[in-house]
């Protein structure tokens, strides 16, 4: 398996397999066998990004109404941060289970009802 890297990403992938004490293809293999790293870190991004969507929503609601309080808007952004992972990680279960039911073979009697 090969792929392509920037210097600046073929450095710090270095130095992460030096930290770890292997080598570059042994750290290589056990992150590709320890499962998705980009999935955590798309789980923390599709978090935040919701968490910024209910608070935007909140906000636009609340527009031509009176001012929010401080405490209001803590106690939003504190309902937001409090779901996020949850809901992120809900979304993307939903998306691979998606992605589960695309990839199963299709039978004959379901294709006979297509």
């Amino acid at each position: 398996m090969g792929t392509k890297v920037s210097e600046a990403e073929f450095a710090l992938l270095e130095e992460r397999a030096r930290a770890a004490g292997l080598t570059l293809s042994e750290w290589v293999r056990e992150a590709l066998l320890a499962g998705p790293v980009e999935l955590e870190t798309g789980e923390v991004v599709l978090a935040e990004v919701l968490a910024l969507r209910s608070l935007f929503l909140n906000l636009s609601f609340r527009a031509g109404k009176e001012p929010m309080t401080e405490a209001e808007m803590r106690g939003l952004i504190e309902r937001a941060d409090g779901v996020k992972m949850q809901r992120a990680r809900e979304r993307l279960e939903a998306v691979r289970a998606a992605d589960r039911a695309a990839a199963e073979p299709v039978s004959e009697a379901q294709a006979e009802e297509v």
